[in-house]
């Protein structure tokens, strides 16, 4: 499976979420975290051949977080979360693939809401087992 995060600034311009999807397909890829989707609900919507979940955003349509995943590996998603503006997860079978979607805050935030968003990730990434394997 090939795995891909891209900033995408904003798909509140019409038609770009169609032209992301094509963009996948050209390259081939299978999921995809997206940062800065900018849209004002959460749900899911189909783009071509994948499935978009999307959710939370600020309340001046900034940040906000979304995940493609390719028709053909859908069925192995058991549970997408959007934690809030900037942090999502997806969880796969087996619960030994799990992929943190983040939209860090910037430099210029506040040092409140970036300690926030560390809390916010460090309990995520808690919420997950720990895996150790031995390398040979």
């Amino acid at each position: 499976m090939r795995f891909v995060t891209w900033n995408v600034r904003s798909l509140c311009i019409s038609g770009s979420l169609t032209a992301a999807a094509r963009e996948l397909v050209r390259y081939e890829l299978d999921l995809v975290d997206i940062q800065g989707v900018r849209w004002e609900k959460r749900g899911t919507v189909k783009a071509g051949d994948y499935i978009f979940f999307y959710g939370k955003v600020r309340e001046n349509h900034q940040f906000g977080t979304g995940i493609f995943v390719h028709h053909r590996i859908i069925s192995v998603v058991t549970r997408v979360y959007f934690v809030s503006d900037g942090l999502s997860y997806i969880v796969l079978r087996g619960g030994s693939c799990n992929i943190i979607n983040v939209h860090a805050p910037s430099e210029k935030e506040s040092d409140d809401s970036k300690d926030g968003f560390c809390e916010e990730l460090k309990k995520v990434i808690d919420h997950f087992p720990k895996y150790h394997t031995k390398i040979p």
